[in-house]
């Protein structure tokens, strides 16, 4: 709808009626209808919905219209959460696709179940089905019927003076393959996709063959042809009374050919995805922070972020397989409605922390300004110094809707300082000196990124505990210590000799071996769980193809071998030991450095990873993982997400579907990732959870690999048509190297069964990080007329710990879009997996509710206008366990329940 709405801008009242008349008559038809057709593998659910919600506004608002049917034509494998939430929970009677295995593909061919009833949720079972038609062929007409001006094929030449007179051949040619067809199809209804890539550039061409094709096809009386739309092609599937195959679960991995997996581009373009991910979890608290103060219709808003973010989920963006100057285009649309974002935080959190306002927001007060740019420790308002009468004065925002208390970490150049919350008390904090490898890093890509070098290298990590109320802030004042040092310096460990090393302030123990310097073993002392783990990074050498010429590539992923390069078998080891913080640095080589962290009170250890530049001065590209070895008899079994939402069983070398034949035995087991993937055994859970899209797998019993960064010097013929080789340049392009990846990933191990709770509550963490503000004022004058800690809620009313508030939307007509998800999938977790309830009274503490209605997922119609339609399905006996949804909501209470899996969207009016 992006591209639609640019040209729908363009035309005149006279053009747009006649559009509005063809979609009222239902000859134009919307399908999807979502900003982009996005992604399925590198999305998260909140951006999928986000985008969605974006094009089904402008549908309704121009067209008074909702789309029923999906039409994910292109992307490379299909979601669990696509089946149920972007389509079923949509209202969508059908979702269509191109793309599935190839070995699925001939298997359905042979018994005719490429049309299928999707049930992509275990929690929801049979209410979450929809009707799912996988095309025969890609998405284009059957060989002989693409019509382009420029396509070598035999048109209809239906003058019967001319010697090439071809009805009857044309006829008997559409017959044929109509038939084909209809041979491994179910009912006598077919589709013919009449399109492809780049197609109807001259319309006139398509439009008059297919004319006189439907004519002289009804002529002939064999079959019947006519202009249909995926809709039209469901009613009739439907009215045909048909018992249809029962799909369960998800549509990946997906390769088109032996040796083409492509589970490539679940990684590629790494800093991408990250940037894609950052800005998912800012937008949605930029929205918050708009409709907190009111949104202003003459200054800066969301929506640019909201119209980039929709853009870049995009199947040939989020996921990696753009061409490079594309990519800097999407990344460039990022920046700038980033940009108009950062005005709107900068602008309400003046407002919501300026006492003598009393909500008057047309003129703040204070100036703030943010770091994006903080995980390399450039933060200009930090590193500056800090004035003897003023502070440091830091604001940190809670998006979520329960209180939290993380760490936070910013770079200063002080080494006196006290941090004071708001009521005056000193707040324990400690430093730990900036690396080597970070300085660098700032100083290339502060320049890369602003265009102005960066002179002065931040010297020390600050760091302390915040907590803040839920979808509120909270104070803090960093200032010169006039009394001596109050904060602890990290302190170095010498290493002992054939010893193991354990570090850890709190509960979480990880021990290292002081001769390799690789980890050993990861122990909880409060739930007395003991994993052996060893973890090391290792590469894939990527194929440029040999008898079979298919190469390794921005969409798939081909090793040479399925024996990955280990990078280092002996790695050096730095130990910092704090109050706060126990950090253990690695440098597995030149170009691969990794910082384990382990924070007091926090049941996880947090992994940076700093990788590249990727060397390929030996002409070989490199796909580079990170792989956990942990002593555990998982039989083939690992875990993996759907969109940042359902966790999924999967199986080393099988498929559920169809007797798998393995020719890529790495490839062909990788799975796309949002959230996280984890193994277990009869007593423990091994987890690990991302900052980003990737690709991972577990290779081997106990195993899980992730893949971190990917440099190919070949392209793998599937339409990038350039390597995925990214580089990054300085002095107006005079100085380049190799794109170089920061990220995190973090650990836990856990009872059996107990895992659930620590992956769903440290997953909202990660999506959603306090959000910091800096400025610089006295404290005390600063307290004396500023909030310096509140929450918009009522006092101490917190949203139940197993519910995430996913939306709260301030709406160009003064009402209020929100959405509730329960994060438990049923049986998930004995306290979790439960009704929940939220008091919308409570949430709005200093707000009067009006009016509340309940919507479909993307807002367009009353959720009480939503049909869902039964199907026939194969062996399928009454579902005896109805799931647990929340009732609809008594607006004297204004309680919200939601179901386990549940998301509720609701329009509010104040």
């Amino acid at each position: 709808m992006a591209f639609f709405n640019r040209w729908w801008e363009e035309q005149n009242p006279e053009i747009q009626e006649v559009v509005r008349k063809l979609v009222h008559a239902g000859r134009l038809e919307f399908v999807n209808g979502g900003w982009c057709m996005h992604d399925e593998a590198a999305t998260h659910y909140i951006d999928m919905i986000d985008q969605t919600t974006l094009g089904h506004k402008l549908i309704k608002s121009q067209f008074n219209v909702t789309p029923r049917a999906g039409w994910q034509i292109d992307p490379f494998g299909h979601s669990a959460v696509q089946g149920y939430l972007l389509g079923a929970e949509l209202g969508f009677d059908s979702i269509h696709f191109a793309r599935i295995d190839y070995q699925d593909r001939a298997k359905r061919k042979d018994d005719k179940s490429l049309e299928v009833i999707w049930q992509g949720s275990r929690t929801f079972g049979s209410s979450s089905q929809i009707f799912t038609n996988a095309f025969p062929r890609h998405y284009s007409p059957p060989d002989g019927f693409s019509f382009e001006v420029d396509d070598d094929v035999e048109p209809v030449q239906d003058n019967p003076l001319l010697f090439d007179f071809n009805v009857e051949k044309r006829v008997n040619d559409f017959i044929a393959a109509a038939m084909t067809q209809a041979n491994v199809t179910r009912t006598n209804h077919i589709m013919w996709t009449m399109g492809d890539d780049f197609r109807y550039q001259y319309a006139e061409t398509w439009f008059k063959q297919m004319d006189k094709l439907i004519h002289y096809v009804n002529k002939d009386g064999r079959v019947n042809a006519l202009y249909s739309t995926p809709s039209m092609y469901a009613d009739a599937k439907h009215a045909a009374n048909e018992t249809w195959p029962l799909k369960l679960d998800d549509y990946f991995p997906y390769a088109d050919s032996s040796n083409a997996y492509w589970t490539g581009y679940f990684t590629s373009r790494p800093a991408l995805k990250r940037y894609v991910r950052m800005l998912s979890g800012y937008y949605l608290a930029a929205r918050q922070l708009e409709f907190l103060v009111g949104r202003i219709s003459t200054s800066a808003n969301t929506d640019s972020l909201g119209d980039a973010l929709g853009i870049a989920q995009h199947h040939d963006a989020v996921s990696g397989t753009a061409k490079q100057h594309t990519t800097n285009d999407y990344a460039k649309r990022l920046a700038i409605g980033t940009s108009k974002a950062k005005t709107v935080v900068d602008s309400a959190l003046s407002c919501m922390v300026d006492s003598k306002l009393n909500g008057d927001c047309t003129a703040p007060t204070v100036t703030f300004s943010q770091c994006q740019l903080l995980n390399i420790s450039y933060c200009p308002s930090t590193e500056e110094d800090i004035p003897q009468d003023k502070s440091l004065v830091v604001v940190a925002y809670n998006s979520l809707g329960w209180n939290r208390t993380d760490y936070i970490r910013i770079p200063v150049n002080d080494q006196n300082l006290v941090v004071k919350d708001s009521m005056g008390n000193v707040v324990k904090s400690q430093y730990v000196e900036v690396d080597i490898v970070t300085q660098k890093l700032k100083k290339f890509y502060v320049e890369a990124y602003t265009g102005t070098k960066d002179e002065k290298d931040a010297k020390y990590w600050l760091i302390f505990p915040a907590s803040v109320p839920p979808l509120g802030w909270s104070t803090y004042f960093i200032s010169k210590e006039s009394q001596g040092k109050t904060s602890s310096f990290g302190s170095m460990t010498d290493l002992p000799q054939n010893e193991t090393i354990e570090i850890g302030p709190g509960n979480l123990k990880l021990s290292f071996s002081s001769s390799s310097g690789q980890l050993k073993r990861i122990f909880n002392s409060k739930t007395g769980i003991d994993v052996p783990v060893q973890q090391s990074y290792l590469w894939y050498a990527s194929s440029e193809g040999d008898a079979d010429t298919q190469a390794s590539g921005a969409y798939i992923f081909r090793p040479t071998g399925s024996t990955p390069s280990i990078v280092s078998r002996s790695v050096p080891l730095k130990i910092i030991r704090g109050p706060l913080v126990d950090e253990v640095h690695q440098q597995f080589s030149s170009w691969i450095y990794q910082i384990i962290r382990v924070y007091k009170d926090k049941d996880h250890a947090e992994v940076e990873f700093t990788i590249g530049p990727i060397p390929t001065d030996d002409g070989i590209g490199k796909e580079v993982i990170t792989r956990l070895s942990a002593n555990m008899a998982t039989d083939k079994v690992f875990y993996t997400d759907s969109n940042g939402r359902d966790f999924l069983k999967r199986v080393r070398d099988y498929r559920a579907d169809w007797p798998l034949k393995v020719t890529q035995p790495v490839a062909g087991n990788y799975y796309p990732i949002n959230l996280g993937i984890y193994v277990e055994d009869k007593k423990s859970e091994f987890s690990v959870l991302v900052d980003r899209a990737t690709g991972g797998s577990s290779i081997n019993d106990g195993e899980i690999e992730l893949m971190l960064h990917r440099r190919i010097l070949k392209d793998d013929s599937r339409g990038v048509g350039e390597p995925l080789d990214e580089t990054v340049c300085i002095n107006n392009n005079k100085t380049c190297e190799g794109l170089t990846v920061r990220g995190n990933y973090y650990i836990s191990v856990n009872e059996l069964g107990a895992g659930a709770r620590w992956r769903r509550t440290t997953a909202q963490e990660i999506y959603s990080p306090l959000l910091l503000a800096f400025s610089h004022e006295g404290s005390e004058k600063w307290k004396s007329s500023h909030l310096t800690k509140a929450s918009t809620m009522q006092s101490n009313y917190t949203l139940p710990l197993n519910v995430a508030l996913i939306t709260l939307q301030e709406l160009v007509d003064g009402s209020v879009l929100i959405r509730l998800a329960n994060l438990y999938e049923a049986g998930e977790d004995p306290d979790y997996s439960t009704l929940a309830k939220v008091e919308l009274k409570k949430m709005f503490a200093e707000k009067t509710i009006k009016k509340i209605k309940e919507t479909s997922l993307s807002a367009n119609q009353d959720k009480s206008e939503t049909k869902t339609r039964t199907w026939k399905v194969e062996g399928e006996t009454q579902n005896s366990s109805t799931p647990i949804k929340g009732r609809p909501v008594d607006i004297s209470s204004l309680v919200v329940e939601l179901g386990p899996m549940e998301i509720r969207t609701f329009i509010l009016t104040f």
